[in-house]
């Protein structure tokens, strides 16, 4: 990112000052109900200045009733910009005549009825039920079954996604299931449960999980860690700092929001591996990541660095802070190249090739 975008972006009340200006010529639009008008004078409109804001909204509008307009901003369930969607609603004057709404709420199921090319998704179409995993107690891994042919995999499980989404709400759909598959009727190897039973089992095994969980906290004072080398398949070394002992946590799902923080820089002199004057910068972002999480009771992992890319690893019991943290270190960092992820691992198997390592 250069200096000069840098400056030029928005915050949440400078997009909202300027709605204002614009407010009642975007409500006239939606009003109209005209799609190729919404696109054309409101989204078009809108979408530089959000992306100014925060890159990753989407929106969705149309009218409440007969004299209120509906603006729903959405991040289609990317879980790292769930904060920013919530903060900029947060952020929103209130107007006579429109309702600001922060991500897709959940539709009573009855009123949910997809249809994409020659399938239909409602709660007469689709189904589920809930795999056990002895190793894995805490992970809702759930089947969702088609009342048809799933031969088109691809278009079935996305049938089901939008359905989910619409039936739950952005939020929950995002948050709440750990792993899910979908089949069709033949295939389902369970007794089916209504669709309509999901919300309330889904609420149960949260609640269920919170209980377990709240009170654990994992004291880190004592950690110790290891320095690790290996070599990629293009021969070039990847060098890894890792807690090694925190992998070995019993209670691992009492921190289930993993963060990447994932740095490039031009390392192509030192064999991938970081120069001195990045090495040290590098250490800097990332001590201000480790400060500013702690705060908020994340776990540091480690780093590994190979190619070009440093990569640090953190653990949290929600996954708000460390979208913000990031952001705020991408703003102040132009001149590296910086990005994150944010997911759901209850039992941190992404650090799997870790947890046997000396």
């Amino acid at each position: 990112m250069e200096e000069k975008e840098f400056k030029e972006r928005l915050e949440y009340k400078d997009f909202w000052d300027w709605f204002l200006t614009m407010e009642k010529k975007f409500f006239e639009v939606v009003k109209e109900g005209e799609q190729e008008a919404i696109e054309k004078d409101f989204f078009n409109i809108i979408s530089p200045k959000l992306n100014q804001v925060n890159e990753g909204y989407y929106f969705l509008t149309g009218m409440f009733d007969e004299d209120t307009a509906e603006l729903i901003i959405t991040v289609e369930g990317e879980v790292k910009n769930i904060v920013f969607a919530e903060e900029l609603i947060e952020a929103a004057p209130k107007l006579n005549h429109w309702i600001f709404t922060a991500l897709k709420p959940a539709i009573d199921i009855q009123n949910v009825n997809i249809e994409l090319g020659n399938h239909k998704f409602s709660k007469d179409t689709v189904s589920f039920y809930a795999n056990e995993q002895e190793e894995y107690p805490d992970e809702i891994d759930l089947v969702f079954v088609y009342q048809g042919t799933a031969e088109n995999k691809k278009a079935v499980t996305t049938g089901v996604c939008v359905l989910l989404d619409n039936f739950l709400g952005e939020l929950n759909f995002a948050t709440q299931i750990d792993t899910f598959t979908v089949i069709g009727i033949d295939q389902a190897e369970k007794e089916l449960v209504p669709i309509e039973k999901l919300k309330d089992f889904l609420d149960w095994r949260e609640r269920e999980f919170i209980e377990k969980y709240k009170s654990i906290e994992r004291d880190d004072k004592e950690e110790k860690f290891s320095i690790l080398r290996a070599y990629l398949e293009n021969n070039r070394p990847l060098i890894a700092c890792m807690n090694l002992s925190l992998l070995q946590y019993d209670a691992k799902a009492s921190y289930p929001w993993v963060s990447v923080l994932k740095i490039h820089y031009n390392g192509d002199d030192n064999d991938g591996l970081p120069e001195k004057e990045d090495f040290e910068k590098l250490n800097d972002i990332e001590n201000k990541a480790i400060e500013e999480l702690k705060k908020g009771g994340y776990l540091y992992i480690g780093r590994e660095s190979a190619d070009n890319i440093k990569e640090s690893f953190f653990v949290g019991k929600d996954f708000r802070r460390a979208s913000k943290v990031f952001k705020t270190i991408i703003q102040d960092n132009p001149g590296y190249e910086i990005s994150f992820g944010i997911f759901k691992d209850k039992y941190w198997q992404y650090f799997k090739d870790y947890e046997n390592a000396h």
